[in-house]
């Protein structure tokens, strides 16, 4: 019994001091010399699914897997023979419309003017011819030699030709006056409805062929040529490689010490140690235990949560899944100090 209790005090002794040496094993892991939090994680990457806005054929697909393509860069393009005809017929009908509203802008033509102002001249030459008539033959019924019916119809043709008369200066003050405002607003929204329906077009155009919306690597070519696209379907799958990000986990009692916007330095054992900007991003409000797949200086019971880094990759030379290491320069102090 006596020499039970020396070998169970040594075996406390040894386990308390293994577990100092733990504990101080981890804190040397979790901070490096600068003070700086270090974390550990796998780089992800985003992706964005490319679709077509329109529902049409392919005509051609420009790009293969694993092309690097530019920010606005023409990936693909749709069939538009049935559209260049829409577009054609919408570009003759706004020429024809354009026309009618330049006419009525322009009034009428000084050679119109003058004509009715002739026609004018014309119809008094009538009236004053009448008038004559009826003088005669008023004269002339005194004696007998014309009768009632002649001065009647005499009168008659006076009544017409001063009708006649005021109907052309009616017709030559409309056209000195001009087409109406009415008339000259209802040619003008006819033509802004043409040109908002060619602009319509000319969008429909543009969305017919694709680009990329930023800079990045193809990882799949869905669609081929000949297939139909739609806006739910897309052609590629496109990894935007700047900026990446890094999938990290804060252990719960460091999670004071990480704020978003915290500038961090990525490295990675594949490239030297070469240095890489990044900040962070987001930080998960929900906890959970540390998955297996993510290396860690915690036990694998402790709660972390996740953190996004993200980082500068301008050479792409951090490949999807490769385990990096995160200083948060900026991280707060102990207990969030």
């Amino acid at each position: 019994m006596k020499k039970v209790v020396p070998l169970l005090l040594l075996l406390i002794v040894g386990a308390a001091g293994g577990a100092l040496a733990h504990r101080q094993l981890l804190a040397s892991e979790r901070d490096n010399d600068t003070g700086a939090l270090r974390l550990h994680g796998s780089v992800d990457v985003r992706d964005a699914q490319l679709a077509f806005f329109g529902q049409e054929r392919i005509r051609e697909v420009l790009v293969e897997e694993g092309d690097r393509v530019a920010a606005g860069q023409l990936l693909a393009r749709l069939h538009r023979e049935r559209l260049d005809a829409e577009v054609a017929n919408v570009a003759a009908r706004i020429r024809a419309q354009q026309a009618v509203v330049d006419r009525l802008e322009h009034g009428t033509r000084p050679e119109q003017i003058a004509q009715a102002r002739a026609e004018v001249a014309a119809a008094g030459v009538q009236v004053a011819n009448a008038k004559r008539v009826i003088e005669r033959v008023t004269t002339t019924a005194d004696s007998g030699a014309s009768s009632a019916q002649d001065v009647d119809d005499a009168k008659a043709r006076l009544d017409v030709a001063e009708a006649e008369l005021e109907v052309r200066r009616q017709a030559l003050a409309l056209a000195i006056a001009g087409p109406r405002a009415e008339d000259r607003a209802q040619a003008a929204a006819t033509l802004e409805a043409l040109r908002a329906e060619d602009a319509l077009l000319q969008r429909r155009v543009a969305d017919s062929e694709l680009h990329a919306p930023a800079a990045g690597v193809i990882r799949t070519r869905i669609l081929e040529p000949g297939e139909m696209a739609a806006p739910e379907r897309p052609v590629f799958t496109l990894a935007l490689t700047d900026p990446k990000w890094v999938r990290a986990y804060v252990p719960e009692p460091d999670l004071g010490r990480v704020v978003e916007g915290a500038r961090a330095t990525v490295r990675s054992d594949s490239f030297g140690g070469k240095a890489y900007d990044g900040w962070v991003g987001s930080i998960s409000p929900i906890a959970e235990f540390t998955p297996k797949t993510v290396e860690t200086s915690e036990l694998r019971t402790r709660l972390v949560y996740e953190v996004r880094v993200f980082v500068r990759d301008p050479d792409d030379e951090l490949p999807l899944g490769m385990p990096v290491t995160v200083d948060l320069v900026e991280a707060k102090g102990e207990g969030g100090k």
